[in-house]
């Protein structure tokens, strides 16, 4: 691949419902063909494990000299350690060491796993290579099964300062007697939907009826307009530039950004939606990698090992 063909990391998304992986090139951020798979049916750590090093086997495939792997996390879980602290999702991951255990399934040096929180890997993604580039404070927000959140300034991740909440995180700040993340999930939805149907339904069953059920439409203007004022009221010392979306439910945002909008006229910000979609956490852990990796060498590189093989 000639000589900067070291000059790429592995990196993995790990969502609610599957696991994306891609290479990723370090000098423009660009991804190689994106695999993924949903979560195995088997819930054990051996199965996870096993996903993992299958993903990253077939995303390298044809690229030598990968240097390392970053995975998007969500949480709780401790990203310098590499120790997840998840009960209520992936619940049999809880307390395993991933760095180490991943690190001896691909045959890699544990230094070379290395973990980011999956918001924080999102903002990256579009700071680097997405439509948040050469903005200096923005804010990312995913919003899914729960809210996720990440701040920057200057391109770097802030998760203190002026108007940055400790670590970062919004999802449990106090909104209308309740905390953010009880107006701002799938959740959210699907509760204000029953309580105006009695009906239970997925959130893309929701949106995708909203053309035609106007009580589909007015569950996400209510969404919107939370998420407009929930902003106002958290985002205000911060002061962003520019607030991008993603998760899941910003693939609707044509049914919620005029109302989130609405409630913003006059503060002077952006909110937009992810240019990336679901490819902003993979570029942004790699960007993670790059930045926080200057000094490998090239030497230092590693390889995803296929089951049988020695590593070299």
């Amino acid at each position: 691949m000639g000589a900067d063909s070291e000059n790429y990391v592995l990196t993995f998304d790990v969502g609610g419902s599957h696991v994306a992986a891609a290479v990723c090139h370090g000098e423009a951020f660009q991804l190689g063909p994106v695999v993924s798979a949903l979560y195995p049916a088997e819930q054990s750590c051996e199965a996870f494990l096993q996903l993992i090093h299958s993903l990253g086997v077939e995303a390298s495939t044809g690229i030598s000299g990968v240097m390392g792997a970053e995975f998007a996390m969500p949480g709780p879980f401790d990203f310098d350690k590499g120790v997840s602290w998840m009960r209520h999702k992936l619940p049999y991951l809880y307390g395993v060491n991933l760095r180490q255990q991943l690190a001896e399934r691909c045959g890699w040096k544990a230094e070379k796993v290395r973990f980011l929180k999956d918001a924080s890997a999102f903002l990256l993604g579009e700071i680097s290579a997405g439509t948040a580039r050469n903005v200096a404070r923005t804010v990312g927000i995913t919003l899914g099964t729960g809210i996720g959140s990440a701040f920057a300034v200057d391109g770097r991740l802030a998760t203190e300062g002026r108007g940055v909440p400790p670590g970062g995180e919004i999802w449990n700040l106090p909104y209308e007697g309740r905390i953010v993340e009880d107006s701002l999930s799938t959740r959210a939805i699907q509760q204000n939907y029953e309580r105006r149907t009695g009906k239970i339904d997925e959130v893309a069953r929701i949106a995708a009826s909203a053309a035609v059920d106007p009580i589909a439409a007015e569950v996400f203007t209510d969404f919107g307009q939370h998420l407009g004022r929930a902003m106002r009221i958290i985002l205000a010392d911060f002061a962003p530039q520019m607030v991008v979306l993603g998760g899941g439910i910003s693939r609707s945002a044509h049914l919620f950004l005029p109302a989130a909008q609405s409630q913003l006229e006059d503060l002077n910000f952006c909110l937009v939606v992810s240019a990336l979609k679901d490819r902003a956490p993979l570029v942004g852990a790699a960007a993670a990698w790059f930045s926080s990796a200057p000094e490998l060498e090239l030497s230092a590189s590693v390889n995803v090992r296929a089951p049988g093989v020695a590593e070299a």
